[in-house]
């Protein structure tokens, strides 16, 4: 009887063991686990606060449009733009008596008589053209309505006050840069010769970055990337996430007024061994936080964290340890 109670009991513990241990650590993880040691500075967390300079910028020429991203779907923000959807037209403004309608895409646009075609992907391209052409110019654009091509002229007017405010896209990368970046403001972005909301300024970078080796820094303002000028921080984010490892961008930025160029080079994210089990006997478990090590149906156990640590021996004898609430004397 006792001998039938030992065979039971060590099967008992063969099956916790079994159980304990992985064999295939579950379901893989589909996204990246957030890098650490990110280095955002609060200062740069809110966009600067500069509308008073805003307000007293030259408020460039008026057409009655205000326009969005014309991708609709998210699966479609994956792509690159193509157009600008028109999402309101003032009433009695130019663009309204050019026949434009809410709801239009806006696909190119010119300036006349002579100006060359632009294709349109960003709202500060249509910016743009608002702040570089002088009231009486006309501008040509190309449009879709329901399938159907149009041109359509809109001869600009002064805009007497400042629109209002939009607020600036903020964009994290954590594969090959580790950055993140915003678009700029209207004064940032009037500086650099740019439309509201272009440019990429570097906001926030990982601690492992490549780009702090690069010389690259806080509060640069990246204006153009291999030689695509930033309509948007997507043009950036999606030139890095398109790159490959060890491939390096050339990036056109000002920094304090000076424009400068510099080579960013791309990295990938480190690989490392999280989990092995080898069941009934070895089991090894790792994370950014923590790791944990058992042997032979947990006879040994060992977890350790940044700060602490447990020892486990035949399942009763435990040992604990780790940061202790002083700092050690300098020559100790």
């Amino acid at each position: 009887m006792t001998r039938s109670l030992s065979l039971f009991a060590v099967c008992c513990l063969m099956l916790a063991g079994l159980c304990a241990c992985s064999f295939g650590g579950g379901k893989l993880a589909s996204e990246s686990p957030a890098l650490a040691g990110w280095d955002e500075p609060l200062s740069l967390r809110a966009e600067p606060n500069d509308e008073l300079v805003r307000a007293a910028l030259d408020p460039g020429s008026f057409t009655g449009i205000e326009v969005v991203d014309a991708r609709a779907s998210l699966d479609a923000l994956l792509d690159s733009p193509q157009g600008l959807a028109v999402a309101r037209v003032i009433e009695n403004s130019p663009a309204a008596r050019a026949g434009i309608a809410e709801g239009d895409v806006l696909y190119s646009a010119r300036l006349l008589p002579d100006g060359k075609a632009v294709d349109l992907a960003w709202p500060s391209e249509w910016r743009g053209f608002e702040l570089s052409a002088a009231p009486g110019r006309e501008i040509e654009v190309t449009l879709d309505r329901a399938g159907a091509e149009f041109l359509a002229r809109i001869e600009l007017v002064p805009r007497y006050r400042q629109g209002a405010r939009t607020a600036v896209a903020r964009l994290r990368e954590d594969q090959r840069a580790g950055v993140v970046v915003r678009g700029a403001t209207e004064v940032e972005a009037r500086a650099a010769n740019l439309g509201s909301g272009a440019g990429a300024v570097i906001v926030g970078l990982a601690a492992d970055s490549p780009w702090r080796k690069a010389d690259l820094r806080f509060e640069d303002l990246i204006i153009a990337v291999d030689g695509e000028r930033v309509g948007a921080p997507d043009v950036l984010i999606g030139r890095i996430r398109a790159a490959q490892p060890g491939d390096v961008l050339q990036l056109d930025l000002l920094r304090d007024g000076a424009a400068l160029k510099i080579a960013a080079p791309l990295t990938q994210r480190k690989q490392e061994l999280t989990e092995f089990s080898i069941p009934l006997v070895f089991s090894y478990e790792s994370t950014a936080q923590s790791s944990e090590t058992s042997l032979l149906l947990g006879l040994f156990n060992y977890e350790r964290s940044r700060v602490a640590w447990k020892l486990r021996l035949f399942w009763l004898i435990n040992f604990k340890g780790g940061d202790s609430d002083r700092l050690e004397e300098l020559g100790s």
